[in-house]
This record gives C-alpha cells, structure tokens and sequence, in this order.
C-alpha cells in the first residue's frame, strides 16, 4: 500500500497522524493512505509561495506562457499513464478519464496566450496632455478545492489561469483521488515553474477550514456540493477573500416532437450514465413534450438501457465503471429507493448490480424512472449517479418552465429541428450553461463555465476571460507630462471630466 503525501517546497509533511483511505473502486480495496494535512502544513505551503510569488508575478507573460506550453507538451506524453492513475482512483473507463485531462489541458491552451489577454486598455488625450492607462495585477495566493469527480479536469482550470496571471497557487485535491493532482503538480516543476508555485495539500474540512480562514490567501475556488458551495461562499468572504463556488445541478433535456428520437437516446446514453453519473453537467432529467414524444421516446431508452455495458474501469467495451466509493453507491441506491417511495415508476432498476470477478466493487446498474414529478425529493434533489428520470411536459411553455424553476441551474438541453423554438429557449431558460442538440454544454476554455442559483455563488464563473478577471485586480493609472517646466503654474492639473 502506497502512501500519498503533500507536494510541498520544504520538505516532508509535517507530523499530522490522520491519514485517509483511497480506494480501488473496481475492487473495494483500499490501495493507498493519504495524509489528511494540518494548518501547520498548510502555513509551510503558503510561506513557500510568499517566498516565490513576487519573482513570478515580475517575470513577463511571454516566458510565463512557455512554461503552459512544456507543462502541455507533458502531459499529452503522460496522458497514458495519468489516465490509468485517474481510472484507478476515480473508477471512471479510460476514455472518460483521458477526456477529463483533455478538458482541462484546453484550459492550459487558452494560458498559452496569456500575454494578449492580459493586454489593459490605454486612452490617449483624456484630458489635456493626460493619458489614462490600465493594468491587470495577480491578487498574490490563490487556493483551489476540488472534488472527486473530475480530479484532472477541474485542478487544471483553476491552476493553470492563476498561475499564468501571476499568481502562486495552493491546490486541496478531493481527498478520495489525490494522486492525479500531484503528478500534475511534479509535471509543472518539470515544465520549468518555480518551486513554491503551485503546492498541493491534502486534507478533508479542517484543511478547507484553514484555507478559508488564512489572511494570505487572497481567493478562493471551489467546485463541489452546492450545500458546501454555499459555506465556502460565506466563510470565505467573511474572512476578506475573493471567492467563486460552484455547486450542484440537475440538468434537464427537453425533447421536442420534432427532434431526432435515435439521436436523442444516443446522447442520451452518455450524458446520462458516462461517467457513471458522477459529473455536474450530466443530463439526469429529460423532458419530452407531449404524451406521443413520451410513449416514443420511453420506447427507445428502454432497449438503450438495458444493453448499456458496466465494467471495471479498464474495460475498453464498458460505457462506464464504477461510482468512487461504497458510502456514494449506497448514497445512490437510497434515491432510488427514495423515488420508489414517492410515486415514481422504476421502468430499470439498477441497484444489486454486481459485476463477476469483482463483486465487492462499487457499481450501479443503469436506472430509469417515468412520471417522476417535480414534488418529489428525488426530483429536486441532486443524485450524482446513473439514473435518469423522465418528467413529462405538456407543451413548450411548460418545458421552458420544468429547468427555470428548479432550485438549480447549471446547465440545460434543447433537442429540436425548429430554429426558432431553440431560439426561444435559449434566450428564456433560467440557467447558466445552454445546449441546442448538445447534451452535456460544457464551454470551451476560451469561453466560460458557471451556472445560476444554487449552482454557483459568486459573480465571476470559471476559465476563459472570466477567469483571468477572477485571479487579477485591474490597476489604473492616470498620467501627465507636462509640458513646462518645474513650477510652472500654467499647466494647472485639471480633473479630466471638467476639462
């Protein structure tokens, strides 16, 4: 059994005899112990980036951008090998787990070009012989909290803007799946970023705790439960620092009559049930309109169900694997029961599954429920597995209403051949991140990721523009050169507005 420790400028970790199980998910066996970290290390880690922080913020963009480019150039030659850490620790099949490190590494792509982003704005003449001028200045240390479902993915958009802006960062890692966070964090130093940059510290709420409450520690970003979003948020602006939180979501598909049912329950099965579920912008709810695009649509997701295949995580031919630990997988099941329990009609039914040869590992089965309505529990509530549940509409304007109402409102899909329906909807639906024919609408790095309501607190979203205006304060500068000389009272400052 292998030990995972803190990747922190210094030294060892400090004497903290609290350690955590990491387990193979395919098997239930635990494979690794990591240290759950104390202020004490976390106060080691942020001196280091004190210590490196204002030599990187003085070194200019472009040599900034060549350290993004060899730290990329890494990981595509590692992708093999972190893919296979991440599957073994997350239980995510391969191909999720190299996409989840792709995601991220486009992100490292739109930091390449941070020298152009980070270009300010210059108005020549504003006022008579006055110039005005901005700059965007790095906030200093930065600290990310991440979860278990995207280990690479989401470590990546945080770090990889912060540190090209200028700032040092500190990465807490979901203590269930540390391991693909360090290896990253070793890439980085070999890419050429200077120690005391990023550090990476492991723990569980004592570790976030002292986070949140360290004066050096500028901002904050966060992804996880919206419950704990919502404390991050609080606690974090309590105590002074710039916070951006994202939380939890339950996005709806709408199914329009006139969309493409077979293309519908392809995407369907994928952003449904890849990835086990376990992934914020997963479509756990589709909304046909009308009773004849129910009846058609249930036809076809019944078949598409039941042949899709689970497997271990190495399973080329597996859809997914399984879901990260034993207490999620009986998380899952309750809610499944839960939404028994309240009316709903359990068309598949996933739970008991076991796969042969590994019977203690944590799988779910694929899971349909029909005429789930929005009263129950199971329905406002976010699952984070393989389930999906069918909520029928009566029309468009109630489709519209089903994802603007819910307490969520991370993202949402439209499938239609009718331009101006998607039209409409993209442009009434209340939530953040919107699909037409798309199921799952993550952004592109150089746009940007975030929701609405309980889904995200804080008014900057995550990478792209948002996220370099999130790690950086603008400074403006105001400037006359006069043309006289000393004392001469002629050129008389004037406020540029009253000129």
């Amino acid at each position: 059994m292998r030990d995972i420790d803190h990747l922190i400028v210094g030294g060892a970790a400090g004497a903290s005899a609290r350690t955590g199980d990491v387990f193979n998910p395919n098997t239930g066996a635990v494979q690794a112990r990591v240290a759950l970290g104390t202020q004490a290390d976390l106060d080691r880690a942020v001196a280091a980036a004190q210590k490196a922080q204002p030599g990187w913020a003085a070194t200019n963009p472009q040599r900034r951008a060549r350290v993004m480019f060899n730290f990329k150039a890494l990981v595509e030659k590692n992708m093999e090998a972190l893919a296979h850490l991440l599957s073994s620790e997350h239980g995510k099949v391969i191909a999720d787990a190299k996409g989840d490190i792709q995601r991220g590494l486009e992100v490292i792509e739109f930091c390449c070009g941070i020298p152009h982003v980070l270009k300010g704005e210059y108005t020549q003449g504003a006022g008579p012989g006055i110039d005005v001028y901005s700059m965007r200045q790095p906030l200093g240390i930065g600290a990310g909290i991440t979860p278990f479902n995207f280990p690479g993915m989401i470590p990546l958009w945080m770090s990889g803007v912060a540190i090209a802006t200028g700032n040092a960062f500190i990465l807490k890692p979901s203590e269930r799946d540390p391991s693909v966070p360090v290896r990253l964090g070793e890439l980085f130093l070999e890419a050429g970023l200077p120690e005391g940059i990023l550090q990476v510290v492991h723990g569980d709420k004592e570790m976030v705790d002292a986070i949140l409450d360290h004066q050096a520690i500028s901002a904050v970003s966060f992804v996880g439960s919206s419950d704990i979003a919502h404390y991050v948020y609080s606690r974090g602006v309590a105590a002074g620092k710039r916070v951006q939180a994202m939380g939890g979501a339950k996005n709806h598909g709408i199914v329009m009559p006139d969309a493409d049912l077979d293309q519908v329950v392809a995407d369907l099965s994928g952003a449904a049930f890849g990835s086990a579920g376990e992934r914020c912008m997963a479509l756990p709810v589709v909304v046909p309109v009308g009773e004849k695009t129910a009846i058609a649509l249930r036809e076809k997701l019944i078949p598409a169900i039941e042949n899709l295949r689970v497997g271990v995580s190495t399973d080329s031919d597996a859809h997914y694997g399984p879901v990260v630990t034993a207490i999620h997988k009986k998380r899952i099941e309750d809610w499944i029961q839960t939404g028994v329990d309240e009316g709903a009609e359990l068309v598949v039914d996933g739970r008991g599954f076991e796969l042969q040869g590994h019977e203690g590992g944590f799988f779910v089965g694929p899971t349909l429920f029909d005429h789930v309505t929005t009263s129950m529990s199971a329905y406002k509530e976010e699952i984070f597995g393989p389930v999906l549940q069918i909520v029928r509409a009566q029309d468009f304007e109630h489709a519209v209403r089903l994802p603007s109402e819910h307490q969520y409102g991370n993202g949402v899909a439209i499938f239609t051949r009718n331009g101006h329906a998607a039209r409409e909807f993209a442009a009434r639906v209340n939530v953040g991140m919107v699909g037409i024919n798309v199921p799952i609408p993550v952004p592109v790095a150089y746009h940007t990721f975030g929701g609405w309501k309980r889904s995200a607190f804080g008014d900057t979203n995550q990478h792209g523009m948002e996220g370099v205006k999130f790690w950086t304060k603008v400074k403006t500068v105001t400037q006359r050169w006069p043309d006289g000389g000393v004392g001469d009272t002629a050129n008389a400052f004037v406020i540029p507005t009253m000129g």
